[in-house]
């Protein structure tokens, strides 16, 4: 288990082990303290750490499984060149991100967390936050990504009797833009028509920095943002300056380009931006779920039978 676990985590955690299987965890995130515990090990599970080309040379490991689904984090290349199978938990967490989602989006538009901090500072700000308050039912929502969690998130989404618009690589079928309710738009188009935009895509090297200042420009002043899918996609310091100066009324952002936020991040402190630590994936309720379905792709592996086939990278 590379991300560092208390003694009581990694004891709940070995409860869904196979039998005569061990589980050990990694002291820190540190580069050495991760080599140690990859060292020796025949399976490995990360959350967030890296896995790294010296960690996929380590002698005997054969398979590395995300917990969850983005793995740009681990460097497949070097999985592939040391013969070291890696394998992700595929919509796993759709809708616990989709659901995170849709709580930063009212979070943001209903001002919910200011007012909170508010009262806590013994502040009434029911008048000052009127301003900036809107309601998202009728609102035209732009989600950048359209996989398991962009799927789920319309759902939540028709509630609200909004207009859905969506970008991704190549658009879906017809039928299943009928059958959502969506219509596809390029980047451009849906960054200017959107009261809403939210990131839900992969960071991949199509994705990498495809939000920045230009991007923004494009957006409604009114419009808020919202990123729960990879800190690389967006440049913070874009974001950042476009609510100070009014160009963007808000953000809701779960995901950061250095992980844990670092104290010089451009977007603490800014009054109309809700900031959480990269929590949209988990969920208490799923972590029986995912555990059973980690821990038998990798029984899988060691008894030579295939895993899931959906869960395959490597």
């Amino acid at each position: 288990m590379l991300d560092p676990a208390m003694p009581d985590r990694l004891e709940r955690i070995a409860a869904f082990l196979p039998e005569g299987w061990s589980l050990t965890t990694a002291a820190s995130r540190a580069p050495e303290d991760q080599l140690a515990a990859i060292s020796g090990a025949q399976f490995a599970i990360t959350g967030d750490v890296p896995v790294t080309v010296a960690m996929m040379a380590a002698p005997g490991l054969r398979a590395v499984h995300k917990w969850g689904v983005g793995y740009d984090g681990i460097d497949l290349g070097a999985a592939r060149q040391h013969g070291v199978r890696v394998l992700r938990t595929t919509g796993s967490n759709a809708v616990t991100v989709a659901e995170t989602t849709l709580g930063l989006i009212l979070s943001v538009n209903r001002n919910l967390v200011r007012g909170h901090v508010g009262i806590l500072g013994g502040d009434w700000l029911k008048g000052s936050l009127a301003p900036t308050s809107m309601t998202l039912s009728g609102k035209t929502v732009g989600i950048i990504g359209m996989g398991y969690i962009g799927k789920a998130l319309v759902q939540l989404l028709r509630g609200f009797g909004c207009t859905v618009l969506y970008t991704k690589r190549s658009p879906l079928p017809a039928e299943e833009e009928a059958e959502l309710g969506l219509r596809f738009a390029p980047l451009a188009e849906l960054l200017a028509a959107a009261d809403v935009v939210t990131l839900n895509c992969e960071l991949n090297a199509s994705t990498r920095d495809m939000i920045g200042a230009e991007q923004l420009a494009l957006m409604k002043p009114e419009a808020i943002l919202i990123n729960a899918a990879r800190g690389g996609v967006l440049d913070e310091q874009a974001l950042a300056d476009a609510i100070r100066e009014g160009r963007l009324r808000g953000a809701g952002i779960d995901v950061f380009a250095a992980e844990p936020i670092q104290p010089d991040n451009p977007l603490l402190g800014l009054e109309r931006v809700v900031l959480t630590p990269h929590i949209a994936a988990i969920s208490a309720d799923s972590f029986a779920t995912s555990l059973t379905r980690m821990f038998g792709n990798l029984q899988a592996i060691d008894s030579g039978r295939a895993p899931r086939e959906i869960d395959i990278l490597v």
